[in-house]
Formats: C-alpha cells, sequence, structure tokens
C-alpha cells in the first residue's frame, strides 16, 4: 500500500494523545512525530476537555481507564459537544474483552486498538483516519477544512 500521507500533509495535523501512563504517551508521540504529526497530550479525560476547549485536534486517542474522567466518559462528551463530536476518536486501551471492544465501536470511536499496542499499527490506523479527513472520506459529512492548511 505504501505511504498514503507525506511529510507535508502529516505537519499540517495535530493529534490529541490522552493517556494517563507517561510512557505510553511518550511512545506514541515518538513514533507519530517523527513521521511529521504534531502531538499535543492530556494525562486523563479531564485535561482532555479542558484542552478540547481551546484546540480542534485532527483525531484524538484515547485511552478508557483513566483517573477523574476515564474515556468512555470523555467520549460521551465529545459526542454530546457539536464542535467536538466531527473529531474522529480512537480508542487505545488495554481492555480488550469483547463486549469493552463492542461497547467502544458503540460509543462512535473510529478505531479499537488494545494494549500493548504494535506501533505500527497504531500509525496505519491513525493514516488512514487522517487521510480520510484529508480527501474528504467520512470526514462527518461537512466540507469543513480538516489539518491546518
Amino acid at each position: 500500500m505504501g505511504d498514503m500521507l507525506t511529510q507535508a500533509e502529516r505537519s499540517r495535523c495535530t493529534i490529541l494523545v490522552v493517556d494517563d501512563e507517561p510512557h505510553i504517551r511518550r511512545l506514541i508521540e515518538v513514533n507519530l512525530s517523527k513521521l511529521g504529526y504534531k502531538i499535543e497530550q492530556a494525562a486523563d479525560g479531564q485535561e482532555c476537555m479542558e484542552k478540547l476547549a481551546t484546540s480542534d485536534p485532527d483525531l484524538v486517542l484515547l485511552d478508557w481507564m483513566m483517573p477523574r474522567k476515564d474515556g468512555m466518559e470523555t467520549m460521551g462528551m465529545i459526542q454530546a459537544d457539536e464542535r467536538l463530536k466531527k473529531i474522529p476518536v480512537a480508542f487505545l486501551t488495554a481492555k480488550g474483552q469483547d463486549a469493552d471492544i463492542f461497547k467502544g465501536w458503540e460509543s462512535g470511536a473510529s478505531v479499537y486498538l488494545t494494549k500493548p499496542f504494535n506501533p505500527r499499527e497504531l500509525i496505519t490506523f491513525v493514516d488512514r483516519i487522517i487521510y480520510a479527513r484529508l480527501h474528504g472520506e467520512d470526514a462527518g459529512g461537512d466540507d469543513e477544512t480538516v489539518c491546518e492548511v
């Protein structure tokens, strides 16, 4: 399949990584920033919502099990907000039971990946979501520009 996106395309896009484990956030940041993505971080759902109040990332990578506001509660708040619900959310969580995965998909997640994860798999899914947004595929049905120009 080759590279779907150029580094220039990736460098216009911001990904918000939400996880209470600093080493997981750092692992994701290292893998995605070397491809050109801009990375923002939040340590829990509360901090995620605070960041979303003033920023508009192109993708949110969301852990489920976190203090203060967990991922499912955060996802509900994102989906309930007209401005935020257009932002794709990918769960990246240790909750790998079938019922959990189904609940994640049912919540509106674009992708559901379980930990431990393969960084190449994560990159593939991130690229697919960003590619779809940049090229108008499944981008929420409007002509809104995604990724900064």
